[in-house]
């Protein structure tokens, strides 16, 4: 039985030997794979790296102070060029999960702005002064870089240390007001205007510094001036009829949101009344009022998204960087409302022109 064990091993240990020396005879033995595979897997890693870096993204709060057509017209065009941007820099800003709108309230800008912080997000355009200022005070600490747009006096809102330089972590784009090239609007319409309306909020930062230019320039000119204020829209409507009783030639407001979120409301009294409605922005004129004077507000917003993408993704200083302005020479006239008042178009846009770099067309809409 032994034997019988011993020769069985031996039969198996031949038949081994046999087989390897046919797989020698027929081919080589192949070489380790490992040493092939290593640079490719290398070229792998690499290549996953380089798509995670062409993909960052940068989380972006877009806060609007309320719903009116200036604002949403710095939004819209705000977030189409964050996309362009995005596509040409290879990165993602993302702000569809972080917009807000505060509906022209302080706690709900500061709740929103919380939440902004909670979502520790990488920066936060904040649309109008009241916005900034709010959005400002709760990140200054933080850190995180404010872009606001929209904010007629940076440096007398507290916002920044100067135009060139604003020294923190806030720039952005600002809508100031020629309020003189204005004037000469109401008195190229009217030489004969005696007495003119100002119409505006006392609780809108933006409007302080125009108001104050007006009253030089009527003061200096010799003419009357009437100033009626309000902070929600039944209180606009008092004051324009206070205005209508006075017997006003004109009214000008700067650009202020209250009165903008009201215009709808009052253009066509004032039309009724015989009275031109002279404006900080083109939304005005798109809302009724007879005149809106200043910027293009989608270049506001294709700028401030432009700077947003400077300091995210190019690495720039909202302490270095300059806020920027614009041109504020385009004057839109609403010719429904010029109609309504009487007036011939051309003469209008003849008598305009000095004071004008631009003269634009609309008509009444709700909206951009």
């Amino acid at each position: 039985m032994k034997k019988k064990l011993m020769a069985m091993v031996c039969m198996a240990a031949v038949s081994a030997a046999l087989m390897t020396g046919c797989g020698s005879s027929s081919a080589p033995a192949a070489a380790p794979a490992a040493p092939a595979e290593q640079p490719a897997a290398e070229a792998e890693k690499e290549e996953a790296a380089d798509e995670a870096e062409a993909a960052k993204e940068y989380k972006v709060g877009i806060v609007q102070f309320m719903d009116h057509a200036s604002l949403n017209q710095i939004q819209h065009a705000a977030e189409k060029e964050l996309d362009a941007k995005a596509e040409e820099l290879g990165v993602v800003f993302n702000y569809k999960d972080y917009e807000f709108n505060g509906g022209g309230q302080g706690d709900m800008l500061q709740q929103i702005a919380a939440e902004l912080a909670s979502d520790e997000v990488d920066a936060v355009i904040a649309i109008a002064t009241p916005t900034a200022q709010i959005m400002q005070s709760a990140f200054e600490d933080i850190g995180t870089p404010i872009i606001f747009s929209a904010v007629t006096d940076p440096v007398g809102a507290g916002l920044a240390a100067s135009m060139e330089a604003p020294g923190a972590n806030i720039t952005g784009t600002s809508d100031a007001l020629n309020t003189e090239a204005i004037m000469n609007l109401i008195l190229a319409q009217d030489p004969n205007a005696a007495k003119v309306g100002l119409l505006y909020s006392k609780s809108e930062d933006a409007s302080t510094q125009a108001i104050a230019d007006a009253k030089a320039f009527l003061d200096k000119a010799g003419i009357a001036y009437v100033e009626k204020t309000g902070t929600a829209t039944d209180e606009i409507n008092q004051a324009v009829e206070a205005l209508i009783a006075e017997k006003v030639d004109a009214i000008f407001t700067p650009t202020d949101n209250t009165i903008m979120n009201a215009e709808l409301a009052i253009f066509e009294k004032l039309i009724e009344a015989g009275i031109p409605h002279y404006t900080g922005a083109d939304s005005f004129a798109l809302n009724g009022a007879f005149l809106g004077f200043g910027i293009n507000y989608e270049d506001l917003g294709t700028a401030t998204a432009d700077i947003t993408a400077d300091i995210l993704a190019g690495g720039k200083s909202p302490a270095e960087y300059p806020v920027q302005t614009f041109d504020n020479g385009i004057a839109t006239i609403n010719t429904e409302t010029a109609a309504a008042l009487g007036y011939d178009l051309e003469a209008v846009k003849e008598a305009f022109a000095p004071f004008c770099s631009k003269i634009e067309e609309i008509t009444t809409a709700k909206d951009f």
